[in-house]
């Protein structure tokens, strides 16, 4: 794995991997503090994509789409490349943008279903992108939001504004304030001379319906849809293609068993840690799973209420991108959610949270044994 993608250890008694000789640790005994600076120094491609490129992501033979968006993205990089830094706080008043080297957008929008690939490309356009690591950046929407509220929102300003580029994965169309808020945001690195880059979800089943995503949007951002060139990427979810059904549930004992043998784990029952997500910032999540290479949760059962839910999704997250592997006992991850939450306004992230914790599901199971 490159530097750039290390990870500071938090201070304090969380820091390190746990001792399979002490025992499992608990999630729910962590709740770290995390200084605004790892914010900054951890806007890279997570663990799961340090080592994603362009020629590593495997295009579907049937999907044609896939292909031409390598082809797009690494032409951008490639304008990228030839495009003097901004002057950052010197041209945040003025009215036209630097641009690229080149004829050719200001950002690039990855429109397509969860599972497409969306965030191997994105994290591959920073790889490629000829500049130090310091120069670009890289989140998810939410990772951007704490941002703010860490810093501030001039001072996010003046520590992107000298970057150039800004990848954004997931970009949450379902929450108005932050929208307009990162919006705004993005017009003032726009005026910097930032080159953007974005991704989020077509839902289910909605793939044949030409551009959902991208037409919401590029209405929510704006001013700057001009900015954006939309790259179409159609496929199944990779995360499953081809692969067996997911592994069932195990027993409270079996967990346990794993939990106590395997160094790195932690052991956790599923109601107490969702739990205490309500007492830890999301921000945070990332950090509290710091040393922890496998998670093993016990009693498992569907979430009781939508904010439970999507503090449950952030930590989906933060454990896929850290490759952390999750055995559990309880109700399958299907049915994490009722059926209520997957017709609703949020369904797209639960889809994303289930996609995710299926594949860590599937990395765990040969811990169990035969």
């Amino acid at each position: 794995m490159s530097p750039t993608n290390t990870v500071p250890e938090p201070e304090g008694p969380i820091a390190g991997a746990a001792d399979a000789a002490a025992g499992p640790v608990a999630l729910t005994a962590r709740a770290p503090h995390v200084p605004a600076d790892r914010l900054v120094a951890e806007l890279v491609p997570p663990p799961r994509f340090g080592t994603a490129r362009f020629d590593t992501y495997i295009p579907d033979p049937a999907q044609p789409s896939q292909t031409e968006a390598v082809k797009v993205l690494g032409d951008f990089a490639t304008r990228l490349g030839g495009a003097a830094p901004a002057a950052g706080r010197r041209r945040w008043f003025r009215r036209e943008p630097a641009r690229p080297a080149g004829n050719g957008p200001r950002g690039v929008y990855l429109d397509g279903g969860y599972g497409v690939g969306k965030t191997h490309l994105l994290a591959s356009l920073w790889h490629a992108t000829p500049a130090p690591p310091e120069r670009k950046a890289f989140g998810t929407f939410v990772e951007l939001t704490n941002l703010v509220g860490a810093l501030g929102f001039q001072q996010t300003v003046r520590t992107l504004g000298e970057h150039r580029l800004l990848c954004i994965d997931e970009f949450e169309l379902d929450d108005p304030g932050d929208t307009v808020l990162v919006s705004s945001l993005l017009s003032r690195l726009v005026e910097s001379g930032v080159a953007l880059a974005a991704t989020s979800n077509t839902l289910p089943g909605k793939l044949g319906e030409g551009r959902f995503a991208a037409a919401d949007f590029l209405r929510e951002i704006q001013g700057l849809s001009a900015h954006f060139r939309t790259v179409r990427i159609d496929g199944e979810d990779y995360r499953h293609r081809g692969l067996p059904e997911a592994p069932p549930p195990c027993t409270d004992e079996q967990v346990t068993a794993v939990a106590r043998r395997v160094p790195g784990a932690s052991l956790d029952h599923f109601p107490a840690l969702l739990d205490h997500l309500s007492t830890v910032h999301p921000s945070r999540y990332g950090a509290m799973c710091d040393g922890v290479r496998t998670v093993c949760l016990t009693g498992v059962e569907p979430v009781p209420d939508q904010s439970t839910a999507l503090r449950l999704v952030v930590l989906a997250d933060r454990l896929y991108d850290r490759e952390v592997p999750v055995l559990a006992s309880g109700v399958p991850f299907g049915d994490l959610f009722s059926a209520e939450m997957l017709r609703g306004g949020y369904r797209k992230k639960y889809f994303r949270a289930i996609s995710r914790l299926t594949a860590l599901a599937r990395d765990a199971r040969h811990l169990v044994g035969p």
